[in-house]
């Protein structure tokens, strides 16, 4: 998952890992000559962590050469790697035979724009940790650090065609992937243990469970957990179809080239369940940053995935009107709040600030979360 960590104290350049550049290089180029041709003669030429958005996962991007059929070649490749648990993970669980599994899915029965998946490795051996490498696509990313409603970046700076039609063509993405027949079959693996009737009372408790395992490290949160009985007191009526869900779906990872998407990035949060799961997401992950930069005195982009443009974009294109998405909106920021505890429990382990003196202090957007129980913040303009 990727997420700014706007809070207090918080630097705007901050630590994902601890893992060593130039071992990590060694270890690539032995598990690529293991993978490849003995002639391929495989050599890695540079290796970085990304500076873009992501605090999940860690990526790695590098560029490698090997000889094919008589031809030396270079290859810009990234990899996901599964984070160290000593770096404080966002999640409980990193499957990352599961992230490639459903990138490879959703890639042949549809056309969401996916980078081209080349290799999953399972075995920790190789560098320590499972992980996959896929092509590196050209594109840019709507900046989280600092955040793109802040201004001088190209989303803010476009006009307003551009940003309509990017939006638009966000919408279309989720359109095609919640139009995959079968999913529920198709994609069972995607399907989460904790208990329920249904795909949404699973993903609710997965979601309780994963704040569970933070509240055991971090303390517990009220604010998050009146969040969990709202959610109780305000349960759907009629939860309407499962989809595949990509989780994750935001703009800052999708790459884009032109204001149209190039490639739909991260996956880990992938699962089955009603699609305003996507659309309150998409929608809410974009006010949690206007609310920052309205916090802070700035105009942001108060006319940008406004969530009835969002939803109305949405039947056109699927002849499916979203419903309840002042819930799904609500369950997306709780989420959006525990990723803010367990962000501000890694600054703290990497020395970036100082511990809170309670829990809800490192929720950004408690504010927003308070007028979400109340029932105001969803009628705001």
């Amino acid at each position: 998952m990727r997420q700014t960590a706007l809070v207090a104290d918080t630097p705007t350049e901050l630590q994902r890992s601890s893992r060593d550049q130039e071992r990590l290089r060694a270890q690539l180029e032995a598990w690529l000559r293991n993978r490849l041709d003995a002639a391929a003669a495989p050599a890695i030429t540079e290796i970085a962590a990304t500076s873009a958005n992501g605090l999940s996962s860690d990526t790695i991007l590098f560029t490698a050469e090997w000889t094919d059929d008589g031809t030396r070649q270079a290859h810009d490749l990234v990899a996901r790697i599964a984070p160290d648990t000593d770096d404080v993970p966002v999640f409980p669980t990193y499957d990352l035979e599961r992230q490639y599994r459903v990138i490879d899915e959703v890639g042949r029965r549809s056309n969401v724009p996916l980078p081209r998946l080349y290799w999953y490795e399972g075995d920790a051996a190789a560098v320590g940790a499972p992980f996959f490498v896929m092509a590196r696509i050209d594109g840019v990313v709507p900046p989280d650090l600092m955040p793109y409603t802040f201004g001088d970046n190209w989303l803010h700076d476009a006009d307003v065609a551009r940003r309509a039609a990017l939006q638009a063509a966000t919408v279309d993405v989720l359109v095609d992937l919640h139009g995959i027949a079968n999913a529920p079959s198709t994609f069972s693996f995607l399907e989460f243990r904790e208990g329920g009737d249904t795909a949404l009372r699973r993903h609710v408790a997965h979601t309780r469970a994963w704040y569970e395992w933070v509240a055991a490290d971090s303390g517990r949160s009220p604010t998050i957990e009146r969040g969990f009985a709202w959610l109780d007191e305000h349960w759907p009526l009629d939860e309407g179809g499962t989809v595949v869900s990509w989780g994750d779906s935001r703009i800052g990872n999708v790459l884009y080239r032109d204001f149209a998407p190039a490639a739909v990035l991260d996956w880990e949060m992938a699962a089955l369940g009603p699609r305003e799961l996507d659309i309150a997401w998409l929608v809410y992950s974009h006010r949690v940053f206007q609310d920052i930069a309205g916090a802070m005195g700035l105009p942001g982009l108060p006319e940008f995935l406004r969530a009835a443009d969002v939803c109305t974009q949405y039947e056109q294109r699927a002849g499916i009107a979203p419903r309840h998405v002042d819930f799904y909106g609500t369950y997306a920021a709780l989420q959006w709040a525990i990723v803010f505890v367990r962000t501000a429990h890694r600054s703290v382990h990497f020395g970036e600030r100082e511990a809170p003196g309670e829990v809800d202090e490192v929720i950004v957007n408690r504010d927003a979360l308070e007028r979400m129980y109340q029932g105001t913040y969803w009628d705001e303009t």
